[in-house]
């Protein structure tokens, strides 16, 4: 985020007085630059100018000496004779440890209440056997460097002599006391990462007088032209991007006889400590400047070290650049670079075009001569090339944006003014420019645009005002109509609706009319997206949470036991993941939703009930479609490959549960949960849909069904229901027509599924084909049948049957025998044993008859008539006596 200190920004435009960091902010954020941290100064407090009157050596009884002196701090003197130690003289007792200073020097001193970078407060203390009234200060001390072997002595002369004068306040003179402001830039306004731009944001916020740097005569004088005799540069670029070729400009000026010992003046390190930069020497310390000051990145090479002429390529197969982070770098054929010599055996690159320079030809502790690089670059190409090796530079998050195609000459006048003024080099008349900028972007635009798109009527001539206070051409088109030449610095403007953007931006958002919209009729939720809420907010009240996880996963297909033949592993690779260790997006919900319960489950959670609706991802049948440009609409050829390139993304729930069942123990014995559990979550979200789910374990090949005989379905392989525990699994099925369709298995967890994901042992899971059970729900509203005020009729029957019948196969037949009058049947007895033939079992069921009147006693020994009929001839069931 750039950083903008005032003193800097006032270069460039008139700041008021008294305007602080927060009155920047208010100013700022009226034109779309949000504020993100204000940062103090480094040093609060009282630091004044100290002429120091007297000075006694002492020597402590450590056998160290120090200095017991006098000074005077003008109006902070403690008063003659009244101050903690007795003098004859206005002025403050300091002990101080250093010895490069005298009587009659001004020094640094900072008082009682001044507070010191890193937090070092300044108090009244007794030491060496006098009181300490303040510290006379060292540079280290303050920040200003790494000197720590003696006090900062001032100069005793000065234009402004109330600058130094005792007691005057130093913290803007050693820019100290300035707090920073920094600011959130919108990747659309690149030319905001400099002080230029912030500083023509401030005059469109506020009115100020901005006087650009970037233009010939502000900043600098006038700009060479460039001479036959300049470095050649030569663009070889076989292999655009979108058809824009990778460097359509290219600056080179040399300054020759540099002192490569000059340090850098302390006003620029400051600032480029300001900005978050640190200094590193003359020639890479003015590239910085004028890359933070005018937002044209720029790099210096060591001139003995190049082969003429510079070539600006791409990368070929197999090549490597070691670039200035001493990383070696696998080059991709995308990459654009900056070779001193044809592209052949012996081309040498100098560093990644726009992103980072190589070791190859950098400055170094001895270069006198130094050849400088101000370039445009396509944003496209070194977007590419950073995010692709990961090297978000200064530079880089200059050009992805957008720079000025126009800067390039003024920048280098300007590093160059720079290197000859402190670093006594000579410029070199040879200026070598290659340009090949194109035209500058025309946009047709009707005046009553702003009006249509915002809703708010501007003249004419307030539209040509607002245009040309951003650094637009305006010019008269046909009626109605202006044209309009985006300024250089502004490769956002593509479009009316940039313009228009620009005008509401200027004009005053606030000025824009809040209006609620009318909803149209007919609208409102979709069938699929009402149904998702139902079984969302039926899985809420049975007690579950609703989550949201990322769709990434890593090594989770391991710990969920899926064999290498699963259909899941088959998972969709993402080319640049948010995370390098979760390069897949998820083929099944659970693959994200383990994770969450045992998050919960290691921070201390007794008990987990969790559900997630979401995506997943199955790529099986897909064609890999090649990426389409966006400079055009797509054919529909193209659009048919994409469609076939993208994976199937059915919609999944997933359900995980592991802990206990029950609110209190006061309220009976709670009891672990179990695969009965995730099959009745099955159940209820099935329930609110109305649809009827018919469920068998995992390596059965046949259902029972309603009405009718057992319905045969495809078999399983036990092995292939992982993550569950192969026998305590359950297969979930929905009916259509003649057909059913599998949705969901729901059942107990493996045992090493739960130790990989720290889950309790036998905790359980369900994931549903959401979209299938949403598209087998019926289209029609559930018919609800009215609450009868007659009584409710009740037989108990117990059959005999063969234990290979299903229970739920007896309950079916009971409902079928008792016909419209069963309200209910319920199993409440299992018997085995002697009073049974071998080979059967007793189940009793309780029949809760209901109708629209009074049963009587022969209707209900009609149905109970009937109820056994039907047994006997449907399982062969006999009565129990």
């Amino acid at each position: 985020m750039p950083m903008v200190p005032l003193s800097w920004l006032a270069d460039h435009v008139e700041v008021p007085e008294g305007t602080d960091a927060t009155a920047l902010a208010a100013a700022l954020v009226q034109v779309g630059l949000e504020e993100e941290a204000i940062h103090p100064a480094k040093v609060t407090g009282p630091l004044v100018v100290g002429k120091v009157l007297t000075l006694v050596k002492e020597t402590a009884s450590n056998g160290k000496t120090v200095n017991y002196c006098r000074v005077d701090v003008g109006d902070f003197n403690d008063a003659p004779g009244t101050g903690k130690e007795p003098s004859d003289l206005p002025s403050r007792g300091i002990v101080c440890g250093a010895h490069n200073f005298v009587e009659g020097d001004l020094v640094v001193v900072s008082l009682p209440g001044a507070v010191l970078p890193g937090g070092f407060e300044i108090a009244a203390r007794k030491t060496y056997g006098h009181v300490s009234d303040g510290m006379i200060c060292s540079a280290r001390e303050l920040g200003l460097g790494e000197d720590h072997d003696g006090i900062i002595v001032l100069p005793t002369a000065h234009p402004d002599r109330e600058i130094l004068a005792p007691g005057s306040d130093l913290l803007g003179f050693l820019g100290l006391g300035e707090e920073i402001l920094e600011i959130n830039v919108t990747p659309d306004r690149g030319y905001c990462f400099s002080m230029r731009g912030v500083a023509r944001e401030f005059s469109h916020s506020t009115g100020a007088a901005f006087r650009d740097p970037g233009l010939p005569g502000v900043l600098v004088g006038q700009v060479p032209a460039a001479t036959a005799d300049g470095f050649e540069v030569r663009v070889d670029d076989g292999s655009p991007i979108h058809g824009r070729i990778g460097c359509d400009r290219f600056v080179t000026r040399i300054v020759r006889g540099v002192d490569p010992k000059a340090p850098s003046p302390r006003w620029m390190v400051e600032r480029l400590e300001a900005a978050g930069m640190r200094s590193i020497s003359l020639a890479v310390d003015v590239t910085n400047y004028v890359m933070m000051d005018l937002g044209q990145p720029m790099h210096a090479y060591d001139l003995a070290a190049l082969a003429e002429p510079i070539v600006v390529r791409r990368a070929a197969p197999g090549e490597h650049l070691v670039t200035l982070d001493d990383v070696d770098r696998v080059l991709d054929g995308e990459d654009l670079l900056i070779t001193d010599s044809p592209q052949g055996p012996g081309s040498r690159i100098i560093g990644l075009a726009g992103v980072m320079g190589g070791q190859y030809s950098e400055v170094e502790d001895s270069t006198t001569d130094i050849l400088l690089e101000a370039a445009h670059f396509d944003p496209v190409s070194i977007a590419r090339t950073a995010r692709r090796h990961r090297l978000p530079s200064e530079a880089s998050k200059r050009f992805e944006r957008g720079t000025d195609p126009q800067l390039p000459a003024v920048a280098a006048q300007r590093a160059v003014d720079l290197l000859v003024e402190y670093g006594g080099g000579t410029a070199d008349p040879a200026v070598g420019d290659m340009d090949q900028v194109g035209a500058a972007t025309v946009i047709d635009m009707a005046l009553d645009e702003p009006a249509r798109l915002i809703g708010v009527d501007h003249t004419a001539d307030r539209i040509r005002e607002i245009l040309t206070l951003i650094g637009c051409q305006v010019d008269e088109g046909t009626e109605g109509r202006v044209l309009v030449t985006v300024p250089s610095w502004r490769p956002d403007l593509v479009g009316p609706a940039h313009l228009v953007e620009e005008i509401a931006r200027l004009d005053g958002y606030d000025k824009i009319p809040s209006l609620l919209p009318t909803a149209p009729g007919g609208g409102g939720l979709t069938d699929a997206q009402r149904a998702r809420r139902q079984v969302a907010d039926t899985l809420a009240q049975a007690g579950l949470t609703e989550v949201l996880s990322y769709p990434f996963v890593s090594d989770s297909f391991d710990r969920q036991r899926l064999s290498a033949s699963d259909p899941r592993r088959q998972a969709v690779r993402l080319r640049n993941p948010l995370a390098d260790d979760a390069p897949w997006l998820r083929s099944s919900i659970l693959d994200t939703l383990l994770d969450v319960a045992g998050r919960n489950i290691a921070r201390g959670a007794g008990r987990v009930a969790v559900f997630e609706q979401g995506l997943v991802a199955r790529p099986a049948g897909t064609v890999p479609a090649g990426l389409i440009g966006a400079e055009r609409r797509p054919c529909d050829e193209e659009l048919a490959r994409l469609a076939a390139g993208t994976p199937a993304q059915p919609r999944h729930l997933g359900v995980v549960m592991a802990g206990t069942v029950g609110s209190s123990p006061a309220l009976g014995a709670p009891r672990a949960m179990d695969w009965r559990d995730a099959v009745d979550m099955v159940r209820r979200a099935a329930e609110v849909l109305g649809v009827r789910v018919e469920v068998c374990r995992a390596w059965e090949a046949e259902v029972t069904r309603v009405p009718g005989p057992p319905m045969p379905v495809p078999a399983t392989d036990p092995a292939e229901v992982a993550p569950w525990h192969p026998g305590r699994v359950g297969r979930v099925f929905v009916r259509a027509g003649r057909d059913l369709t599998e949705v969901a298995l729901a059942g107990e967890l493996h045992p090493g599924v739960c130790q990989a994901f720290g889950l309790p042992a036998r905790s359980v899971a369900a994931e549903i084909d959401l979209d299938a059970l949403v598209a087998a729900a019926s289209p029609t509203p559930i018919q609800v049948k009215g609450v009868s005020t007659y009584p409710v009729a009740k037989e108990d029957i117990a059959l005999v049957v063969h234990s290979s019948v299903p229970v739920a196969r007896v309950e079916q037949v009971l409902r079928q025998g008792a016909g419209p009058l069963a309200e209910e049947v319920t199993l409440f007895d299992i018997y085995e044993g002697d009073q049974v033939p071998e080979g059967h079992r007793s189940l009793a069921f309780a029949l809760r008859l209901r109708s629209d009147h009074t049963l009587s006693s022969e209707e209900i020994q009609s149905v109970r008539a009937g109820v056994l009929t039907k047994a006997e001839k449907v399982l062969g069931a006999t009565l129990r006596a």
